[in-house]
């Protein structure tokens, strides 16, 4: 990260104090090029791609994904679906098995006569809850079944896919396929297994829906560990969300190099009283709690430093023995563990390039939507 190190630091110098910390730095031509390589990837593979917008919660940055050659976007819950839809996205998946009662099921029927939209189901239970709430409009909403691959979230044995699509079938609903996510590669080493695990879930639960009379159109793999492994001819989409920003976790995991990395967050050193730590201006309430006391709570390479711990507004900066000691008032660089949760933290994010030219400032358009 050293050769970062010193990009954020020029980045934030020229930006100056038309930020104020803590803010979320956004490097837009790395996030273009990051765009472009995971675009390019799934075209040679023949797959479709579907990205996450849980990760930046932002229209331009979506819309920047739909015009590099996305097929469509996914979200989380039903706000964000509404949100990109607003914004002209015209193919939705909310990968969540969403329990469609009481104001979601109004707005469900509502979307769904508005976009392409198909969801997550995981029970013959909120499969009832979903052709209850589109009603009359069954026949528009797509049903992806959720698998469990190994990550023990949400999700039924692959075996179980069939009898849930059919009994979709059944409903009136549009049975697609099948998705899963292989939250069990997110960490050192774990990739490769995770990605074999997904792909022998998918196999057999695109059987299972063979065997009920159901062709799986729709074979959806996830998350950004293990995106470059999701070669399996059995996948037609994947649906990283990460990548766009990447973060801490991603680099030393090894699916993103050090240049990869397109979001850091500007603080500012408020205090030094001799300890074994400076205090940044940065805590929870910027970083959220993504990390552990070992690893950290973030990084912040131009003094080899990490975050061991944090309070609402004080981030404590673990320092090197015989490394540099930032000063009160140096602005540094904190790159994330895990980067989603930073955006949700933000009102906007300033865009700027790795000149450090001060772009636009472009809100997080579905910020603290979570239901």
């Amino acid at each position: 990260m050293t050769d970062r190190a010193s990009l954020f630091e020029d980045v934030m110098a020229t930006l100056g104090d038309a930020v104020s910390t803590p803010a979320p730095i956004v490097l837009i031509d790395v996030v273009a090029d990051n765009i472009a390589r995971m675009q390019a990837f799934a075209h040679e593979q023949g797959k479709q791609l579907s990205p996450h917008v849980k990760t930046h919660k932002n229209v331009r940055i979506g819309k920047m994904q739909l015009e590099a050659g996305a097929s469509g976007l996914t979200a989380g819950n039903l706000s964000e679906a509404e949100i990109f839809a607003a914004a002209g996205c015209a193919d939705i998946f909310l990968a969540y098995p969403l329990w469609a009662v009481g104001t979601k099921a109004t707005r469900l029927k509502r979307l769904v006569q508005n976009t392409r939209l198909s969801v997550g189901a995981e029970s013959t239970a909120a499969i009832d809850r979903l052709a209850e709430a589109v009603g009359e409009f069954a026949g528009l909403l797509g049903i992806v079944v959720e698998i469990d691959c190994g990550a023990e979230r949400s999700g039924v044995p692959p075996e179980e896919a069939g009898r849930l699509a059919a009994y979709a079938r059944d409903r009136g609903l549009v049975p697609l396929g099948v998705f899963t996510y292989p939250g069990h590669g997110g960490a050192v080493g774990k990739p490769e297994g995770a990605a074999e695990d997904q792909a022998l879930a998918l196999r057999h639960a695109v059987a299972s829906l063979s065997e009920h009379g159901v062709e799986a159109h729709k074979v959806s793999a996830g998350s950004t560990p293990t995106a470059h492994l999701s070669t399996d001819p059995v996948i037609t989409e994947i649906r990283p969300g990460e990548y766009v920003f990447n973060d801490y976790d991603n680099l030393l995991i090894g699916d993103c190099g050090a240049s990869d990395i397109g979001l850091f967050v500007a603080s500012t050193v408020v205090s030094d009283q001799g300890h074994g730590h400076v205090i940044l201006d940065a805590g929870t309430k910027a970083l959220a709690r993504e990390g552990d006391p070992v690893r950290g709570y973030g990084r912040v390479p131009s003094c080899d430093g990490r975050l061991h711990r944090l309070n609402e507004y004080h981030g404590f900066l673990r320092l090197p023995d015989r490394g540099a000691r930032p000063q009160v008032g140096q602005r540094v660089a904190i790159v994330p563990h895990h980067v989603c949760p930073i955006v949700n933290s933000f009102e906007e994010l300033i865009i700027s390039n790795s000149h450090g030219e001060l772009i636009d400032r472009w809100p997080v358009d579905a910020r603290g939507q979570l239901n």
